[in-house]
């Protein structure tokens, strides 16, 4: 039998639990008035320094304003009054922001405009008057604008004063102080401009001041309503200078409606007090969980922007070394063009370098998983001996340049593998081109290709060594050579240009092919890499379906077909039509989609064999064509039509088929491809 509780004890613990949820609650409030202080201060953290931004970045749009002052100067131009005063018009700005423009050489003040209520500012040295030689000095050393006040003007009103620094070049190249370009900016015109009277709107105080050169501290700016002791303060860097930015909101960090709020909780919900708990407890999961996913989602997107970064700069790079190759073998041509063995070996290289360059383009077009830091292997047969020739075709104009000796050699039994042509390229790419770039003149550079058994039956590794008698590493700096943007010597240092991201590159492409690299270095020896990459040996069946590896059949038979060419593009036009008139076929060309539709529709069925049809045309696109092609009656409306574009996505390609094509190749158009396809739509 139980026996009821005494009263007392009843009392006691009721007293006890009524402690425990006042704690609990108590605990809970400062909880959440901590996170309310904490995300009221981030805000008003945010809003100052954006405060600042802002009138940053309008002080950096009036100096823009002086570029052109300042350039006039610094190109040696010996300005006068005249020229002075037509410049300064050029400048003025509608919202009255800028007072005047003055141009002081040697800090003295020479030309003002409007010269007629500034004539007292004549003669002004600005590095030695007492309240402008601290920021004037400071600009003059810097080389970086500063802005000084604001103060009383001496033509009157207040005012903030711009100095912009203005160098001229000796004729030993050497750079010298002239003086300055300086903008008199009205500040209230200013404040106007930059709105700060909106932080009073959003219900701030607030007190933006700086240093003074006497070491009182100077307002820029203030609120109507003075600010309290329990203020935030933020200091903003501005060119040469710091600004302090105290900021409160005027109900304070926590309001008093906030206050009262926790009173009632507290007192007048202590039987809901365990449920209250909860909630909080949850809403701070809830936030916490929040901060945390927006962290992640944050990190996420900056490594995504990190990798996008590389693969372009890395990109950049490679694309303009076969451009080089082009370029320079494209000048040779010109130059023999009487001298037949010459001309085909120059052709061959520009056309090698160029599919070298098509790949790389395609590469960067294909890589959307770039954005997450992914990367994945595109295989298809290919034959090593072709790499080694475009290799030799980019590098030989280089080396030859520089005067330096490369030496290619290759022991392999099977040229044929199963690779990402275009990693397997940029990795050699990269490692040839830092050995190019950093052997002196006269040095050597030696690339040597040798197979080795592969791990598995049906399997090869090729090792790759490159080596170099240029300046070589430091053995402390190796351990770093693969980290991003690393370089042991700076471009200002070696005297040669690089980002730093070829190398990490070429580790990370070489570990997606699980191969090895190795790099042996010293200072002023060279530097030897090895890489060994495993591969799959190409069947026979793989290598004779390779794309373009067979010539051309049946070309006779498209000789006498008609075909309607939809092109925009005049030198587009003229190299396809060259080509089908030289294989014997009749060309007729629309210049857009609707002129395409409109000569099908007045000839009869028949008359043309095929289109060859672009996408991004004027007045009506190919896809529009297509489908207006595929409505058309007698016949007309089966003719093959086959797109020849840039869209080359794989979207791109979809859209085609479904709009009505019949094939899509894709630009810049491989002669062989586009014979080939003809000969498959028209054979029959």
């Amino acid at each position: 039998m139980k026996h009821p509780a005494p009263q007392k004890k009843i009392k006691h613990r009721t007293l006890g639990v009524f402690a425990l949820v006042f704690a609990l609650l108590l605990a809970v409030l400062a909880l959440l008035n901590h996170g309310l202080v904490k995300q009221e201060k981030l805000k008003a953290a945010y809003t100052a320094e954006s405060t600042v931004a802002n009138i940053e970045a309008q002080l950096n749009r009036y100096l823009a304003e002086s570029e052109l002052l300042k350039n006039v100067v610094e190109s040696g131009y010996a300005i006068n009054d005249k020229d002075f005063a037509a410049l300064s018009e050029l400048m003025s700005d509608k919202d009255g922001v800028i007072k005047a423009v003055e141009l002081a050489p040697n800090g003295i003040v020479q030309y003002i405009y409007p010269l007629a209520e500034n004539k007292g500012v004549i003669g002004l040295n600005m590095l030695q008057h007492p309240e402008r030689k601290v920021e004037a000095n400071l600009a003059k050393d810097s080389g970086q604008y500063t802005i000084a006040g604001p103060f009383e003007l001496l033509q009157g009103g207040t005012g903030a004063l711009l100095f912009d620094p203005i160098y001229t070049t000796d004729e030993n190249g050497n750079q010298k102080y002239w003086g300055f370009a300086l903008l008199v900016l009205d500040w209230k015109s200013f404040l106007d401009e930059v709105q700060i009277t909106k932080l009073a709107d959003a219900s701030y105080e607030y007190r933006i001041w700086k240093d003074g050169y006497d070491g009182e501290p100077v307002t820029i700016a203030e609120g109507s309503h003075p600010v309290s002791a329990d203020t935030l303060s933020v200091a903003c860097s501005v060119p040469n200078d710091t600004w302090h930015f105290e900021i409160r909101p005027y109900s304070g960090w926590i309001s008093t409606t906030q206050l009262a709020f926790d009173v009632l909780l507290l007192l007048g919900l202590l039987a809901l007090a365990a449920a209250w708990y909860w909630q909080a407890a949850q809403r701070h999961s809830r936030d916490a969980l929040h901060e945390a996913q927006l962290e992640k989602a944050a990190q996420e997107a900056q490594a995504a922007s990190e990798a996008k970064s590389r693969f372009l700069f890395n990109m950049s790079h490679d694309i303009r070394t076969p451009m080089n190759a082009i370029i320079g073998y494209a000048e040779l041509l010109e130059k023999h063009i009487d001298e037949k063995d010459r001309v085909h070996n120059y052709v061959d290289k520009i056309r090698s370098s160029s599919s070298f360059l098509l790949a790389l383009i395609n590469y960067v077009l294909e890589m959307a998983c770039i954005e997450s830091g992914k990367a994945t292997l595109k295989t298809e047969p290919s034959d090593v001996r072709e790499l080694l020739d475009s290799l030799d075709a980019v590098f030989e104009p280089l080396t030859e340049e520089k005067k330096l000796t490369y030496t290619c050699t290759a022991d392999i039994r099977h040229p044929y593998v199963v690779s990402d042509r275009t990693k397997v390229r940029e990795i050699f790419l990269n490692i040839i081109s830092n050995a190019v770039k950093y052997t002196p003149e006269g040095g050597h550079v030696r690339f040597t290709l040798t197979e080795l058994p592969g791990d598995t039956p049906d399997t090869l590794r090729y090792k790759a060594v490159i080596a170099d008698d240029g300046i070589g590493m430091s053995e402390e700096y190796l351990p770093h050579l693969f980290e991003e943007f690393s370089r042991e010597h700076t471009s200002t240092e070696s005297k040669v240009v690089g980002t730093g991201l070829g190398l990490p590159i070429v580790k990370s492409l070489v570990e997606l092919m699980h191969g090895t690299i190795d790099v042996e270095s010293a200072s002023g020896k060279g530097t030897t890499f090895t890489v060994v990459l495993p591969f799959l040996i190409a069947t026979e069946k793989q290598v004779k379906g390779k794309p373009g590896a067979q010539p051309v059949q049946n070309a006779d038979h498209l000789a006498g077909k008609r075909i309607l060419l939809a092109e925009d593009n005049d030198l587009n036009a003229e190299i396809v039509m060259t080509v089908l008139q030289e294989s014997g076929m009749l060309v007729e060309r629309a210049a857009d989609g609707a002129a395409c539709v409109e000569l099908v529709k007045t000839h009869p069925a028949g008359y043309y064999s095929a289109v060859l049809m672009d996408i991004q045309m004027p007045v009506m696109n190919g896809y529009d064509a297509a489908k207006a092609l595929r409505a058309l009656p007698d016949g007309r409306g089966a003719l093959p039509i086959l797109a020849m574009t840039a869209n080359a996505f794989e979207e791109d390609k979809q859209r085609a088929f479904e709009s009505g094509m019949d094939a899509h190749i894709a630009k810049p158009i491989s002669v062989n491809l586009l014979l080939d396809t003809l000969h498959r739509f028209l054979s029959g």
